[in-house]
């Protein structure tokens, strides 16, 4: 049975990331959604099969490709190729002292860009760790996650909805929950933040 990408792959070292620096090999692996051999990729390219062909082992070798079956073509065996993961990410720990969580990095403006990014930094790491675990158990990871889209007509009105959710937010933290110190149990974090999307 072909192998079946998974949705997103994590990368966390830095000679694993250093391997994607070539915009070739990211053409490569943006040909390879679908199970196909060098040869079809390099004929989709337009690129020399030999010069596509070391790429596409180098990319097998890192774990960017996964093998995908073999199929028969003008009486030749191909060895297909599929893409390990849909999409990556860079992990933030790749980054060591310079990772947007570090302590001297933080900032406790919470009202700033640099606080919501070191908190969406910190959530990629955490969660990553903690798939990784999950996986490795052989456990499924509880999550939640929430996704909206809104505008404001006023500054006012951004203040007041900003009010509302915190407070109701922590009232819900309130009634459902225990403290961290005083349970036993897996801690969970809720990371909420809004933020004007690209024009």
């Amino acid at each position: 049975m072909p192998a079946i990408a998974a949705p997103v792959g994590v990368i966390e070292s830095v000679p694993k990331a250093g391997i994607l620096l070539k915009p070739l090999r990211r053409e490569i692996l943006a040909h390879a959604r679908a199970p196909i051999s060098a040869a079809g990729i390099a004929a989709a390219m337009g690129r020399p099969r030999q010069v596509v062909n070391y790429h596409v082992r180098e990319l097998a070798k890192a774990g960017f490709l996964k093998r995908a079956g073999r199929a028969q073509k003008r009486g030749l065996t191909e060895q297909r190729y599929v893409v390990s993961a849909r999409a990556f990410v860079l992990a933030p720990a790749m980054l060591g002292p310079l990772d947007a969580t570090a302590s001297e990095a933080a900032t406790t403006d919470t009202a700033s860009a640099a606080y919501l990014l070191m908190l969406a930094t910190r959530l990629q790491k955490e969660v990553s760790e903690s798939w990784r675990n999950a996986e490795a158990d052989g456990t499924a990871l509880p999550l939640l996650s929430i996704d909206t889209e809104f505008a404001f007509n006023s500054s006012a009105d951004r203040a007041r909805f900003a009010e509302a959710l915190t407070r109701a937010v922590s009232s819900v933290v309130a009634e459902h929950t225990t403290p961290c110190e005083r349970s036993p149990h897996a801690k969970y974090r809720l990371v909420l933040g809004y933020y004007p999307t690209p024009r």
